[in-house]
């Protein structure tokens, strides 16, 4: 896949795109389906296939105060578009200058400047330019003024009682509320997050259950503090199953400041430190609790080890 940047690159007169445009935060399975549109309609009109999408979150530049943590990062997510079979990215930074840009500026610039757009899949729900104003009836519009079809696809809804329409929302409420479950039948995967392993207190391998330990990050969405099965890839690849850890550790710290995720990878003996590493959540184990002594947080511990062996060997 070739990654183009709004306002510097543009596609060769001879290569035409059909495209779909959107935040896609997570690429769930909503996103997948409208990506698999996009390359049947491509395949029918015989041109290549592109996703238009932002570097960020627009809703960081519009409504910083109520802004969502992300459910992928930017190499994430175009790692996930590139999986999907897309030809092309175009990565839009989105500031404040491109928040007021007009709905058919933006058609002019990106759709038909840029990438010499033939068809456009959106959601029924799209909404795009300076304040929104922009709708699948005035895409449409425009698109007969410039020569592109314009493709509204209905919202995948989710196998639920209320049947809401799957969205990066809904997959933020479910980890929240530890559902990662819940979250990966959703994204169509299991939720996934990253980061460089950091030296902690060493508690863990004092009691005999050495952790890898990763920051928590205020920008990304988290799963709520609690235990948890699930794998950790290494950065050549190998994947090792573990029990995860999110929390205060409430009995070693009274109040501590932030949570923080520890993986103990099973079976594991060796030294992660410094490595960026991608840890993925397969099942709620338990609650985070508070142990009255260390012979009591051990056998927990030695419990939940056996559990997440347990089920991520029947997952395997």
């Amino acid at each position: 896949m070739e990654i183009l940047h709004d306002q510097r690159d543009r596609l060769a007169p001879t290569i035409s795109v059909a495209c779909t445009i959107g935040v896609f935060d997570g690429v769930h399975v909503g996103h997948q389906e409208v990506f698999r549109t996009v390359r049947s309609v491509a395949e029918r009109l015989g041109v290549a296939s592109a996703v238009v999408t932002f570097d960020g979150h627009p809703a960081h530049v519009v409504r910083p105060e109520s802004a969502p943590r992300l459910l992928t990062t930017l190499d994430q997510k175009l790692e996930l578009i590139e999986a999907a079979g897309i030809d092309y990215a175009y990565v839009i930074h989105f500031d404040e200058e491109r928040a007021t840009t007009p709905a058919e500026t933006f058609v002019e610039e990106v759709f038909v400047g840029a990438l010499n757009a033939k068809a456009i899949v959106v959601g029924e729900d799209f909404h795009f330019g300076a304040g929104r104003s922009g709708n699948v009836e005035g895409l449409s519009r425009l698109g007969e003024n410039y020569g592109f079809e314009v493709h509204a696809l209905e919202l995948i809804r989710h196998n639920d009682e209320a049947r809401e329409p799957v969205s990066s929302t809904k997959i933020r409420r479910a980890l929240a509320g530890g559902d990662v479950a819940r979250a990966a039948e959703m994204l169509g995967r299991y939720y996934e997050v990253s980061g460089v392993v950091q030296y902690g207190d060493r508690r863990g391998r004092e009691i005999g259950f050495p952790t890898a330990n990763i920051p928590v990050s205020k920008v990304m969405s988290w799963p709520a503090d609690a235990v948890y099965a699930g794998w950790c890839t290494l950065p050549d690849g190998e994947r090792h199953p573990c029990a995860i850890n999110i929390g205060r550790r409430p009995t070693f710290y009274e109040h501590a400041e932030q949570s923080l995720l520890e993986a103990h990878l099973i079976d594991f003996d060796g030294d992660l430190y410094g490595q960026e590493v991608r840890v993925c959540f397969a099942a709620f184990l338990r609650s985070e609790r508070k142990f009255e002594g260390i012979d009591q947080l051990v056998n927990q511990l030695k419990a939940d080890i056996d559990d997440a062996r347990s089920l991520l060997g029947e997952q395997d």
